[in-house]
């Protein structure tokens, strides 16, 4: 549900207006002067603000500035009855997305509302793909004979049109295989459209996928552009195809017969030229056979494969792998230069990485964070590893209850699980199986902080 601050001091506008919005299915929070609704914007993050220019205390275009100064991509709808086109100039120069003048038209607020939205869908997917682009700017690391098998099979089916599914464990790597078949293909400079089918609702997938039209969503007014669509012309990745529902595959498996696609709510078609990638980790040979896969889909699917790696068969590729991690994230948290001994790289080459090489990022990115010294030794993972185990050593030998070696154990699970998660909240409430307003509950509960932020 989209959520919508109105900070304005005058009532009965606001009333006016939550009347307005909530009968749309937006969420409302208010504010009837600048401190207040600054303090608002802080706490409930929302989608879009409609701030009022005249108010006491502090007027709107201050409260613009600050707002911006917190959130600059934020949407912020300027609304005054003693606008003119001096005033409208001036927020939009200082970053409001639109001036609406009072007393402003319904139609045309609701209008504005959804095209700010749509604004910031556009920016949000943008910034996805430059984050894919910049990912699959480094090619697939390691001089393992694994990875040169690898490299060989991408330099190849990069070439074709033909559909590919990768197949590999958590962590492998799966999506920046996805990036290189796209890099070195002929839609190179067309779109890269990733969409992870295990983090999004079953009951929005489709809308994900094919797109909607106004009013079919009832909390969402708006148009929906479907990730087919947004691919036209490049790479569309369906991450986790297994956790598609049976409903799902069969209109999946329609569109790549068709190569087209029908918005939810039209009755109208939309061609697409969208090379397909899809990627799991689970064996779909056994899920058909247990009626939870299709074989018709994977059979359209499963035209090219191929298998990243465990991190476990390629250790020697470990070394290698830790040098540009290292590189990485001291130039991201501005850190100086920071190296691995010798023994550090060798006791870290005979881990089994369960969690493959998201696995590694993550430990390295911890040990880089939290070592004191410029050199890592194998001493400073050890003293890593035993930091999870003290707390539970001291309860051990205390007059603690079975309550708190509980709760401590928990939240050291819990924040192991974030660590390798990248502190994905979606992924770590997947891979703890529980929702993820559970997740926050307990990320409160414990005082879990992210070392990040």
């Amino acid at each position: 549900m989209n959520s919508v601050l109105i900070i304005e001091d005058d009532k009965a506008i606001v009333d006016v207006l939550r009347m307005i919005l909530e009968h749309d299915g937006f969420k409302i929070e208010h504010a009837y002067n600048g401190p207040t609704g600054i303090e608002k914007f802080t706490e409930v993050k929302p989608d879009v603000v409609l701030l009022d220019i005249r108010m006491p205390k502090m007027d709107g275009i201050e409260v613009l500035q600050e707002i911006r100064k917190i959130d600059s991509k934020s949407i912020i709808i300027m609304i005054s009855g003693h606008g003119n086109i001096e005033t409208a100039v001036q927020t939009t120069k200082l970053g409001a997305y639109d001036f609406i003048s009072k007393p402003f038209d319904v139609e045309r607020l609701k209008l504005t509302i959804q095209n700010g939205l749509n604004y910031r869908n556009l920016l949000a997917e943008n910034e996805s793909m430059k984050m894919l682009y910049d990912s699959a700017s480094r090619d697939l690391l390691g001089t393992s004979e694994e990875m040169k098998k690898l490299r060989d099979q991408i330099g190849k089916v990069a070439s074709t049109s033909s559909r590919v599914l990768i197949t590999g464990e958590n962590g492998t790597g799966k999506e920046l295989a996805a990036q290189q078949i796209q890099k070195l293909s002929d839609r190179s400079e067309k779109p890269f459209i990733h969409v992870n089918c295990a983090i999004i609702p079953k009951d929005l997938i489709e809308v994900e996928l094919f797109g909607c039209v106004e009013g079919y969503l009832s909390y969402s007014p708006g148009k929906r552009i479907g990730k087919f669509e947004l691919a036209d012309g490049g790479t569309l990745f369906l991450d986790e195809i297994a956790d598609l529902s049976m409903d799902s595959q069969a209109k999946l498996l329609n569109v790549l017969s068709e190569n087209r696609i029908e918005p939810l709510g039209s009755s109208s078609e939309i061609p697409v030229n969208v090379r397909v990638i899809t990627s799991t980790n689970r064996n779909l040979h056994e899920l058909i056979a247990e009626g939870k896969f299709r074989e018709d889909l994977f059979h359209r699917l499963n035209v090219l494969v191929i298998n990243v790696p465990p991190l476990r068969s390629r250790s020697e590729d470990i070394p290698e792998l830790v040098k540009v991690f290292t590189g990485e994230i001291c130039k991201k948290n501005d850190l100086p230069n920071k190296s691995f001994t010798p023994k550090a790289l060798e006791y870290l080459s005979s881990l089994k990485w369960p969690g493959n090489v998201r696995e590694l990022k993550n430990t390295v990115e911890r040990l880089i964070i939290l070592s004191d010294s410029d050199v890592i030794d194998k001493k400073n993972i050890d003293n890593q590893d035993e930091s999870y185990s003290s707390e539970l050593d001291k309860l051990i030998n205390s007059d603690s209850t079975l309550r708190d070696f509980q709760d401590i154990s928990e939240k050291i699970f819990i924040e192991k699980k974030l660590i390798e998660n990248n502190w994905n909240i979606s992924k770590t409430a997947e891979a703890l199986d529980i929702q993820r307003s559970h997740l926050y509950t307990k990320i409160k509960q414990f005082n879990i902080e992210n070392p990040e932020k």
